[in-house]
């Protein structure tokens, strides 16, 4: 009895990896949630649970608290350990590097959109195009998650075409660290009709440079359009410090802050 709980969440590893493949999900897309998924697998969640352990320990899922399951970034070996683990240590001990992260990807993401001008062969323009038109099918608020899942994949599809493989590694591990602590930002700039047209408009005119062959153009696109990102990031994440700040305070100041307001 002992040894059929194994066997069987070997079984539900290999379904759980089939249904990756039959639903062509890519890197950063998130699973469906644990009991659609065991649900749709014919087995509980706890056989399911394990089976997802299992895949974690292979490097093929990663797992956020509080934020689903995904299909992890393949990274080679040497990107993880010279690359994101020096970073993630510094991140854990002040996460106000996140926005120094956030800095690099502006100079980085200048570079890989002006090789991908450059290089980009018919196959990457393609793969550019279907990300690009991901990006538009979640309006607003319909799915910020996933709206930002799209945003990963277009920019990733960007450092891709650049045919530079340092380059692509040091973007996937910047999104691997940035994934968790700027996620809730992130999804907050597709609830704010605004935020989300300013968005499509920045990525419809670094495909168009990019499909145009045009490095200088597609170079200052990108550098805009992250620069818009770390500063729509830092208000969000300012405004959001000093709610938390007054829903800290004692009723009496509260009422007194909201009394200077009027």
């Amino acid at each position: 009895m002992t040894e059929a709980v194994p066997r069987l969440a070997d079984q539900i590893v290999e379904r759980v990896k089939a249904l990756i493949n039959e639903r062509n999900l890519e890197a950063g897309m998130r699973l469906p949630a644990e009991r659609q998924l065991a649900a749709g697998l014919g087995c509980s969640r706890s056989i399911l649970r394990e089976a997802i352990q299992k895949l974690i320990g292979e490097g093929v899922l990663a797992s956020r608290r509080g934020g689903g399951t995904y299909l992890r970034y393949q990274t080679e070996q040497w990107s993880e350990q010279r690359i994101v683990q020096p970073l993630k240590t510094l991140v854990e001990g002040d996460p106000s590097y996140q926005l120094d992260i956030l800095e690099a990807r502006h100079s980085i993401e200048g570079s890989t959109a002006w090789y991908a001008a450059m290089r980009a062969t018919q196959a990457d323009k393609e793969k550019l195009i279907a990300c690009f038109d991901a990006t538009l099918k979640f309006k607003e608020s319909d799915d910020p998650d996933l709206a930002a899942q799209a945003d990963v994949r277009f920019h990733l599809a960007i450092a891709e075409a650049s045919h530079n493989i340092v380059l692509l590694q040091t973007m996937r591990g910047f999104f691997d660290l940035l994934q968790s602590s700027v996620l809730h930002s992130r999804q907050r700039m597709y609830t704010v009709p605004a935020i989300f047209a300013g968005l499509t408009e920045q990525h419809d005119e670094l495909l168009q440079a990019i499909l145009a062959g045009d490095a200088e153009r597609a170079r200052r696109a990108a550098q805009s359009h992250l620069g818009y990102v770390h500063a729509t990031i830092k208000t969000l994440q300012e405004d959001e410090a000093r709610q938390a700040r007054v829903t800290r305070l004692p009723d009496e100041a509260s009422d007194e802050i909201r009394e200077k307001k009027r």
